[in-house]
């Protein structure tokens, strides 16, 4: 036998030799089951005890602004009645008018800092929260057996046996306590 007639038979064994390789461990993977759980990421955070006491406690922080923000609102309201009003004299309108635009301009600025600010304090908390739940879903697929967890806007379908959204906002519960 030549020199390449030895490398042809020696490659046709390893070829061989991998296809049957691998035909044994096909059907091991195959029949391998993956574990998978579903769960609903956004309202499992949000129904958390301590993301509901956070909310609580931003809209009673925020609550004197956003009432300071309605009264002012209500008296550009008035204001513009007032100046709807034909029996308004020129120089009470002048007057009116110039209140108005100072309120509106207050008005407006309180929004802004009102909205920035929720929005700052907000964004903190869901990412603080974020981090937290994922902890927990790591945990809690580690406990379970669980391959994979995926969000629920990411399946097309699944069986209600598989979400574990509930399960998640419980052990963040027990993880977590809100103070």
């Amino acid at each position: 036998m030549s020199f390449s007639g030895l490398r042809t038979a020696a490659r046709s064994s390893f070829l061989a030799s991998l296809v049957l390789g691998v035909t044994v461990l096909v059907p091991q993977v195959a029949s391998a089951q993956l574990k998978v759980g579903v769960i609903n990421y956004q309202r499992a955070l949000l129904e958390t005890a301590e993301m509901k006491k956070a909310s609580a406690d931003l809209q009673s922080r925020y609550k004197p602004r956003q009432d300071q923000l309605e009264k002012l609102q209500k008296d550009l309201g008035d204001i513009q009645g007032k100046l709807g009003n034909p029996q308004t004299p020129p120089a009470q309108a002048a007057d009116l008018q110039a209140e108005g635009t100072r309120k509106q301009r207050e008005a407006t600025r309180i929004s802004e800092d009102l909205q920035a600010d929720v929005e700052r304090d907000r964004n903190d908390i869901l990412q603080k929260g974020a981090v937290r739940m994922t902890e927990v879903v790591k945990k809690m697929a580690e406990e379970k057996g669980f391959d994979v967890i995926m969000d629920v806007t990411n399946a097309v379908f699944f069986k209600p046996a598989l979400e574990v959204t509930q399960e998640a906002v419980a052990a963040y519960d027990k993880a977590y306590p809100s103070k």
